[in-house]
Order: structure tokens, then C-alpha cells, then sequence
């Protein structure tokens, strides 16, 4: 099978610390990947080795056929990258933005004015598209980002947190425009996300990254289904009763009992409405103040929890990606 993307064992580390680590994974055209992790984890390293911004320290890629390091020229023609940041010129109209890059990719006349044209009508910027960028809102910018990222007509496209600091509704509308590129114009797209409904709602299946390795992989709703039933949440006092309480409910029976934050913890349990009487039960024996408790079915917030021990948004300092950030450069051809 020809897939999009294919890792063997990719690898990059900054001085002695691995930010990505022996990653294997097999991306199938027209699929979208959703890249979950917390701040450092190695989501950015890995687009960056993929889309050649970086060379990988072992392993392989290859990226529509062609190897990331000897055929880098050729990923490059192949992918678009829509970066966190905003890249755009102020200075110029959305128009010129996408026409100077259509221009670089080697879109000629003709050609790179339809292409312009239909990207603008794609992501709603048609009335807009001969006013300076510098006047446009953050979703705007985004949206013009995402139909910059995709004039040349790309095989693969990265998007690197693609509705960061937008209002719901405007996120919305984005996965639309999304969603339009997967299912209408074939394209195969890899997105890095902070936020879980937007993996859960776009995604044909997610990985989850957590200190440089992909420790899951596979659809929504065969992530929420392997935790089985429903999840309890309880909260507590402090630390100290949140130990207490996660080792008291694993001594008696209770799988997948994780910390929730900092008052918190939640298990994964069938039949939860039966045994939340049970579990308050267990507590009060112990002496353990319960300040709340709540019951819901499984989300890919559980799903993270449960594959790493801690929250999407926690952010450890010091990690090998932070590290490397400042570090990478371009690879030299």
C-alpha cells in the first residue's frame, strides 16, 4: 500500500536529549491525523522532520514517496505548512499573499489566478480579498493562512494548531473549511491540537504523543471505547487526599485511577451510576472529604489521562523540544 506518510524508527535528539523517539507511524491518503500532546512533547519536532524544517537524528521518512533527507526538494513540493504563528505580509492584500505564493511555487498565469480564486471563495474571503491583511481579525488571518497553505494544490498539509486563540465560532467554521479540504480535495492533512473536541469532531484517528513517543494511536471513539463505560470524577481537599484516594480505590478493585489536576481523580469504571455509592462509601470510611462528584462518558481528555497521567494542557519547562525549538535550523541542501 502507498501510504501519504511513513516513519521507520524517526528520531531527533538536541545535545543528549531525545525530543522525538523512535516513531513508526503509516498515514494513508486523504486521512486526517490529529497529533495530541502537551506543550514539548514532540509534536512540532516530528511536522518539523516531516515537512524537512529539521533533519531527523535516525530513522527514515517518507513523505508522498520521497525520502525527507535525500528527496527533500521534492516533499517540499508536495506539502503545504500552516504554522502556529502568523507568517502573512500585513503590508500586502490576501489577494497578493496568495499570489506571490502561488508565484514561488512555480504557478504560472492563468493557472495561479483561478487557483487563487477558488482558495478565497474555500475559506469565505472573496469580499475581503483586495483589503490590506493588516485589517483582517485573528480568524481571518487564519482562514487566509489555511488557503495559503493549500494554493499550490498539496498533496499532504500540515497544520500547526490551526484555531489557537480563536472564539468557538470561528473554530467551528475553521473545521469546516477543514474538513471541505479532506473530504472534497482529497488532501491528506496531519493537525497538532490543544483542544480535544476538535480531534474528536475532525479526526479519523488520533495519536497521542507524550515525551517524544506515540504511546496510542487510533479513532476517537476506539480510544473512548477501550476505557469501557463511564468516568468518575471526584474532587477533593488537596494532594495529600488525592494520593490517599487514588491508592485506596486501586487496593479495592478499581482500575485506571488517575490524577485529575490538582484536587481531582477519575476512573473508568462500567455501570458508573451503580457504583458511585460505592466509591463515596469508600471515602467516607477513610475519613476523605468528597467536595463533588460527577459522572460522564468517556472523552479523549479521559484518554490522555489515562495514557499519560496528566492533563492535555499541563506544560513541563526544561523538556528536549522546548530545548530544541531555539536550536533547530533549517536543513542545508
Amino acid at each position: 500500500m502507498f501510504y501519504a506518510i511513513e516513519t521507520e524508527g524517526i528520531t531527533k535528539r538536541f545535545g543528549g536529549v531525545a525530543a522525538v523517539s523512535d516513531v513508526s507511524i503509516s498515514i494513508e491518503q486523504g486521512e486526517l491525523l490529529g497529533l495530541l500532546g502537551p506543550n514539548g512533547a514532540g509534536k512540532t519536532t516530528l511536522i518539523n522532520m516531516l515537512s524537512t524544517m529539521t533533519e531527523p537524528s535516525g530513522g527514515s521518512a517518507r513523505v508522498w514517496g520521497f525520502d525527507v533527507v535525500a528527496d527533500a526538494h521534492r516533499v517540499r513540493q508536495s506539502i503545504g505548512v500552516v504554522f502556529q504563528d502568523i507568517t502573512l505580509d500585513e503590508r500586502l492584500t490576501g489577494r497578493e499573499n496568495l499570489d506571490i505564493h502561488g508565484r514561488l511555487y512555480g504557478l504560472e498565469g492563468r493557472v495561479r489566478r483561478e487557483r487563487v480564486e477558488e482558495v478565497l471563495a474555500l475559506v469565505d474571503l472573496t469580499d475581503r480579498a483586495d483589503t490590506l491583511v493588516k485589517t483582517y481579525s485573528g480568524g481571518m488571518l487564519r482562514r487566509l493562512q489555511i488557503a495559503r497553505g493549500f494554493v499550490h494544490k498539496p498533496h499532504i498539509l500540515f497544520l500547526d494548531e490551526p484555531t489557537l486563540g480563536l472564539d468557538p465560532q470561528t473554530r467551528i467554521h475553521i473545521w469546516e473549511y477543514i474538513k471541505t479540504l479532506t473530504e472534497e480535495e482529497g488532501v491528506t492533512i496531519v493537525l497538532t491540537t490543544h483542544y480535544l473536541e476538535e480531534a474528536d469532531h475532525l479526526c479519523n484517528r488520533v495519536a497521542i504523543i507524550d515525551r517524544g513517543k506515540i504511546v496510542v494511536i487510533d479513532t476517537p471513539e476506539a480510544l473512548k471505547s477501550q476505557l469501557g463505560g463511564d468516568v468518575i470524577t471526584l474532587e477533593v481537599e488537596g494532594a495529600a487526599d488525592i494520593a490517599r484516594l487514588r491508592a485506596l480505590y486501586e487496593s479495592n478493585g478499581f482500575a485506571r485511577v488517575v490524577t485529575r489536576g490538582s484536587t481531582g481523580v477519575s476512573m473508568a469504571v462500567r455501570d458508573g451510576e451503580r457504583n458511585i455509592p460505592h466509591v463515596l462509601n469508600l471515602a467516607s470510611r477513610a475519613g476523605i472529604l468528597v467536595l463533588s462528584v460527577s459522572l460522564h462518558k468517556p472523552a479523549l481528555d479521559d484518554v490522555f489521562l489515562h495514557h499519560t497521567g496528566r492533563a492535555l494542557r499541563d506544560r513541563e519547562t526544561g523538556d528536549a523540544e522546548e530545548y530544541g525549538r531555539s536550536r533547530t535550523r533549517p536543513m542545508r541542501r
